[in-house]
């Protein structure tokens, strides 16, 4: 059986990947390998953590192309990461969401409904909760008040996958990731922005003061939290769940901020600015709807993971970091 994973040269896509043909299953892997951050990161990506996928470079709004490639490689579960990624970049290109999050979502829905597709799991994003919820953040609580277009288009996504569940008993699992960080991770989050900066010697903008504090879940919880879930399609009626997939340990900023500065050795300047449009103050995950359905418990602290990470900036970036 195949498995096909969307956003295969993203960051969570490429340990997806690897982690799926580490236990021998057969993975076809496809990414547009768009230049909302540099491509040439995701081509490296995939050479170092996923060289034998064999990546297709093909957008989600191909219909023509997508329906090809289901064609010939006939996937019977799908992994859906691919999505235009980021909260502030929305308010200035809200079109590219709209194309790749609801149109290209669209599309697959049709394929995996009507190639007879087991199970689709597919990223949602802790952003779902917006205003209406309160930390720790509860699959049960509302999504209804999103704070930017990314937001709604995930929470969207949602309503779109539930809606198929319920008319054509597609089997799909929604999961709201919390601040995903690890070396070869996106270099428009904090994480890597602040890494390469401290190591740069680059003062760094610290938004609402400091006073933000964010659920950092290491990379390969993720990937035992999206295989957990593979390995557990829903039985429900309709069969749709979501899970959040979070460390539940929120970190404050100035905490992980210092955690970096250790880890390279140096101070930075901070700059400290007011609150930004589509951000939340706080995000906490309640992980015991995931850790019941299917074992999920996340181990990594950032005093673990981050050094890692500003490890990994200095050797893949170098000077230039």
């Amino acid at each position: 059986m195949t498995i096909l994973v969307t956003g295969a040269a993203g960051f969570i896509g490429a340990y997806v990947c690897r982690a799926l043909q580490a236990r021998g299953e057969t993975v076809v892997g496809l990414d547009s390998f768009n230049d909302y951050y540099d491509p040439q990161l995701k081509r490296d990506r995939v050479a170092a953590l996923c060289p034998d996928t064999g990546v297709r470079a093909l957008d989600l709004v191909d219909r023509a192309g997508l329906t090809a490639l289901f064609e010939q490689a006939a996937p019977t579960r799908v992994i859906h990461l691919a999505a235009q990624a980021g909260v502030r970049y929305s308010l200035e290109n809200p079109y590219a969401y709209v194309d790749s999050n609801l149109v290209g979502f669209v599309n697959l829905l049709e394929l995996c409904r009507h190639r007879g597709v087991q199970h689709l799991v597919y990223a949602s994003s802790s952003s779902v909760y917006g205003d209406s919820a309160t930390p720790p953040f509860s699959e049960d609580q509302r999504i209804d008040e999103p704070r930017s277009l990314y937001a709604a288009t995930k929470a969207a996504n949602e309503l779109m996958a539930h809606t198929y569940a319920h008319l054509y008993g597609l089997r799909a699992t929604g999961l709201r990731f919390f601040t995903v960080y690890g070396p070869w991770g996106r270099p428009d989050m904090a994480p890597l922005i602040f890494s390469r900066a401290v190591l740069a010697g680059r003062p760094i903008d610290v938004f609402n003061h400091g006073r933000m504090r964010r659920d950092f879940t290491f990379i390969d919880d993720i990937v035992a939290g999206v295989l957990g879930a593979l390995d557990a399609p829903p039985q429900d009626d309709p069969p749709h769940r979501c899970f959040n997939l979070g460390n539940h340990t929120p970190v404050e900023l100035e905490r992980f901020i210092a955690v970096i500065e250790q880890a390279a050795g140096k101070p930075v300047q901070k700059v400290y600015k007011p609150m930004q449009p589509g951000d939340m103050i706080e995000t906490m995950a309640d992980t015991s709807r995931a850790q019941a359905a299917f074992g999920f418990d996340p181990a990594t602290s950032i005093e673990a993971g981050m050094p890692m990470v500003v490890e990994w900036c200095r050797t893949y970036f170098g000077a230039n970091a």
